[in-house]
């Protein structure tokens, strides 16, 4: 018997709920994944708010890691046993197997854990479009990052700084900005001031080259407003909403400046351009670790033995995430000889999805909190069988859950 995670109807976490599924045999190019660790990512809020709209009923989620169950006829890349992550241009991902196209599934190699690869796939590759395709950056050019310790965000400023760019963060709180700072930000901030100002002084009026912003609505025009004439305004996220319409004089008046809104699956259509892609993000990522550990700091929270590639986990909304089927054993990394370009921030040690056992923890929770920016921390480790958290949202999310065992 297979379980998912499902939504019946949009709305907040009290719509997700627990429940069997069947899942096929692969057919011709497929394969069959149990999932072993499932990415969390702010889309699966748009998805179950219904921003983004779903066939109902639906299972959420877009990447994950797990192992190879069966494989359909024409398979030849992948055999039963393999170890996988995906990210997916369709949503299933919260469930404990599924079956998808062999094609889009790629090996993790020795030395990656299950969870850092789910907390990678979608936001890496992510990052790797913005920075590598979307606006090729160079050594010299200045960039402002908006929810700059955010899953993408903080990879970003890593990554932005190891190519010789200038990074000016934008973030919400100062626990926030001295996290920007750790990531090399050159300066950091805060969306509460007047933080168009402040980047312009910091720029001598020229304006920033490329503005990277995934919070919508509350940001979008002041991040136009941060642009050098002809600069490009990547707006890649929704997290205060949606960006309403503008009339494209806008973007002439502030300097004939460019707009583009990219989707991750528009620059990976193929297996040749996904593998590449996984691949940079991979080859950035190894010695985040060997980094980390040289400065001594491993993960914390949760009690899964993981380690994350920054290791400095936390409660908040910054970092990748990523939830865990326990009936898994979970894996170490180990030292790798490669250079590093960036460290990753894997908090995937703080939620423990334990797929097809009695306990299962508050993934409503995690994902509720993601909308109201709030009580992230009182989620971690909490469960069906313990002590449920205190925010009206969570505790709403947690008996949801508890209910559908």
């Amino acid at each position: 018997m297979t379980h998912a995670i499902r939504i019946h109807s949009y709305g907040g976490p009290e719509v997700l709920r627990w429940e069997t599924v069947d899942v096929p045999e692969p057919g011709q190019g497929q394969a069959r994944v149990r999932h072993t660790a499932i990415g969390l990512n702010f889309i699966d809020t748009y998805e179950r708010t219904g921003l983004y709209p779903l066939q109902l009923p639906a299972v959420l989620g877009r990447e994950a890691a797990g192992v190879v169950e069966a494989v359909g006829p024409g398979v030849t890349q992948l055999k039963v046993g393999d170890r996988i992550a995906y990210a997916f241009n369709s949503a299933g991902a919260y469930s404990e197997a599924r079956v998808l196209a062999a094609e889009r599934l790629v090996r993790i190699p020795e030395g990656v854990s299950d969870n850092q690869a789910a907390a990678l796939m979608l936001k890496g590759m992510t990052a790797q479009m913005l920075l590598r395709q979307t606006f090729r950056v160079r050594k010299g050019n200045t960039l402002l990052v908006t929810a700059a310790v955010g899953g993408v965000g903080s990879i970003l400023v890593q990554w932005a700084k190891h190519l010789g760019a200038k990074v000016i963060a934008v973030v919400s709180t100062t626990a926030k900005a001295e996290r920007a700072r750790e990531l090399g930000a050159d300066h950091v901030v805060l969306s509460s001031e007047d933080w168009v100002a402040q980047t312009k002084a910091l720029t001598k009026n020229r304006g920033v080259d490329v503005v990277y912003d995934s919070v919508g609505k509350d940001t979008f025009m002041g991040s136009l407003d941060c642009l050098r004439p002809r600069g490009l305004m990547v707006t890649y996220g929704n997290a205060s909403g949606p960006v309403p319409p503008m009339a494209p004089l806008e973007l002439s008046k502030r300097g004939s400046l460019f707009l583009t809104r990219p989707t991750l699956f528009h620059y990976i259509p193929t297996r040749t351009l996904l593998v590449r892609g996984e691949r940079d993000v991979r080859s950035g990522c190894e010695v985040g670790d060997r980094r980390a550990r040289r400065a001594n700091v491993s993960a914390a929270g949760g009690g899964e033995g993981a380690r994350g590639f920054g290791g400095k986990a936390n409660g908040r909304i910054d970092g990748t995430g990523a939830v865990r089927n326990s009936r898994q054993g979970a894996k170490t990394p180990r030292p790798d000889k490669q250079s590093s370009e960036f460290e990753i921030s894997d908090f995937s040690v703080l939620a423990s999805l334990r797929l097809g056992e009695s306990h299962l923890s508050v993934i409503g929770a995690q994902l509720g909190c993601f909308s109201t920016r709030s009580h992230q921390a009182r989620i971690v480790g909490y469960g069906a069988r313990s002590k449920p958290p205190s925010c009206a949202t969570c505790v709403y999310a947690y008996s949801a859950m508890s209910a559908s065992e």
